[in-house]
């Protein structure tokens, strides 16, 4: 079994966002088949938390192949230090996928990796 085709899973995340009345939007298209996402929470605030790919040991071989995600860092932080992280991925890696999600309560409706 395969993962999804990351612009299949971003389309249905922003559609569950959506369904709880939350704000989304890509903010890069990166790979449509295999393009690591990054999704980052804005609190409307000043504020932000990112949330990206947990590293493949987070992940259970006993459970079918689904997309898990880490905070990094763990509490929200400025802005634009979430920014300029970004900025660094795209300089690493081109393919990646920035999604942005608008939420006050920072409700992100993503798998989170066990700690």
């Amino acid at each position: 079994m395969s993962r999804l085709k990351s612009s299949i899973w971003v389309a249905g995340y922003l559609r569950r966002c959506q369904s709880a009345g939350v704000f989304g939007a890509v903010r890069r298209r990166g790979a449509e088949e295999a393009g690591a996402v990054f999704v980052k929470v804005a609190l409307m605030d000043g504020a932000a938390m990112l949330f990206v790919p947990a590293p493949q040991t987070a992940y259970d071989d006993s459970r079918p192949i689904e997309r898990i995600f880490t905070m990094s860092p763990p509490q929200a932080v400025d802005e634009q230090a979430i920014e300029a992280r970004l900025a660094k991925e795209i300089s690493f890696d081109p393919d990646v996928w920035i999604v942005e999600i608008e939420d006050r309560a920072g409700r992100h409706f993503l798998d989170l990796a066990k700690t």
